[in-house]
């Protein structure tokens, strides 16, 4: 006779379970892969790449104060936030456009932080906003208009969050130099 303890109860625990876990299997003739209880689905949903832009209007903030330490401190959080970019959920377009950009987009934003000279920051800066923009023209990374300024002295342009110009090129010496080109607005 066997006892109900030890090893025999551990079998028939793990049988019981094998049983229901088959069951679960085999519905009316199907294996797993049809059981509708099993699918996955993962649906791809636009970019969420409002951070980067964020942290983007930061830099562009700072730039304009003439301010190399908060500008610094900007492109690293920007740059925290190319990386962290969840890509697995983009849609197809998304992930190829970001895909695209996401080196330049790096390789700028680390100079910038790394740098604490203003004038190396705001050539960066000019690189850095030409990428961003063509990224923005392809993805949607804000509900509201993105404005594109451009500033004649410089022969530069950035991103702006509204039509008041604000000059990070040349800070204080003419912050208001400049002009909107473009507007960018996804429905």
């Amino acid at each position: 006779m066997y006892s109900m303890t030890g090893s025999y109860t551990i079998r028939i625990k793990a049988l019981l379970l094998l049983a229901v876990f088959a069951g679960n299997f085999f519905v009316a003739g199907r294996c797993c892969c049809q059981a509708p209880f099993l699918s996955i689905q993962v649906s791809a949903r636009p970019a969420d790449l409002g951070p980067i832009l964020a942290d983007y209007y930061q830099l562009k903030d700072a730039l304009v104060a003439g301010d190399a330490g908060a500008a610094a401190t900007a492109a690293g959080e920007m740059l925290k936030a190319i990386h962290g970019v969840d890509m697995v959920s983009m849609t197809a377009a998304d992930h190829t456009a970001f895909m695209a950009s996401q080196d330049k987009l790096a390789y700028d934003a680390r100079h910038i932080s790394e740098s604490k000279d203003i004038n190396h920051q705001r050539e960066h800066f000019m690189s850095l906003s030409a990428n961003l923009f063509k990224l923005a023209r392809q993805v949607r990374l804000s509900s509201q208009p993105i404005y594109e300024d451009y500033c004649p002295m410089r022969k530069a342009y950035w991103l702006s969050s509204d039509t008041a110009i604000r000059n990070p090129y040349f800070g204080s010496a003419m912050p208001t130099c400049g002009r909107v080109e473009a507007t960018i607005q996804h429905k």
